[in-house]
């Protein structure tokens, strides 16, 4: 009797242990954090097209996640996505006026993010200011449909 009360504490312990691991996954996955957000600074960049980019989405230099999406808009007076940005406090008066702001896929339909590319003027972005230089995300679908309409075409 001792023995099989033993059994079930253990399967229960288990059990337990297996359900918090996915509510640990599901949190990494999601971006949800329990953790304060750091000092930030905001930018705000415009795009034809986000595709599937999402808030919370990350903010990217040269491979290194330096901020997140916070909010995504549309701008009435351009009819455009505008794209609310977080950045590490530490980039601050660091980025050129000719920083240019990519969205870029994770492997081929991986989640959607925003690539960072300083350039070289000297003046810098402060916070608030609008990055000019933007590249909008590649949709796979209108890759597809541009390979057929040349397939067709030829």
């Amino acid at each position: 009797m001792k023995r099989s009360k033993m059994m079930e504490l253990g399967v229960g312990l288990f059990m337990l242990a297996g359900v918090l691991g996915l509510v640990f996954l599901g949190l990494r996955v999601s971006g949800l954090t329990f953790t304060a957000p750091a000092d930030t600074f905001r930018l705000e960049a415009n795009f034809a097209n986000i595709g599937s980019l999402k808030p919370r989405a990350r903010v990217t230099m040269a491979g290194v996640t330096v901020g997140q999406v916070s909010a995504i808009e549309l701008d009435t007076d351009w009819y455009d996505a505008r794209v609310v940005l977080e950045l590490d406090s530490a980039l601050e008066g660091r980025l050129s006026r000719d920083t240019t702001a990519s969205i870029l896929t994770s492997g081929l339909l991986g989640e959607q993010y925003i690539g960072l590319s300083v350039g070289g003027d000297p003046e810098t972005l402060a916070d608030g200011d609008t990055i000019r230089d933007t590249q909008s995300a590649v949709v796979l679908e209108e890759l597809i449909q541009q390979f057929v309409s040349n397939m067709v075409s030829d």
